[in-house]
């Protein structure tokens, strides 16, 4: 059998007893160490998400109201028709298209 696990590390941390248990209640069935590495991760993309974001507004420019605002319409829109889809069970863990993505844009 061929394990798929990355390696791990143990490591300590600090925080509140009162946030442990929290956590410690939220995380359940699926672990503390699953839970943790999970927000780690979260935290890591937004981290990676700021970085291009401060990249993009020093190369172009911050956006306009403008282009903010069209920005957002379209994020409404894409959510309103994955709604749609998730509704009428199209969504089954495949490409939403149900295409491949590169396939997707034709």
């Amino acid at each position: 059998m061929v394990s798929c696990m990355a390696a791990t590390r143990k490591m300590t941390v600090t925080i509140r007893a009162d946030l442990l248990d929290e956590i410690r209640a939220e995380a359940a069935e699926r672990g503390l160490s699953a839970y943790v590495a999970e927000a780690l991760r979260f935290e890591r993309d937004r981290d990676q998400l700021r970085e291009v974001a401060d990249w993009l507004q020093e190369e172009h420019g911050a956006l306009t109201e403008q282009e903010r605002t069209a920005a957002f319409d379209e994020l409404g829109e894409l959510d309103a028709e994955h709604e749609r889809r998730r509704a009428a069970g199209k969504l089954t863990g495949k490409f939403a298209g149900g295409s491949a993505p590169e396939e997707a844009g034709r």
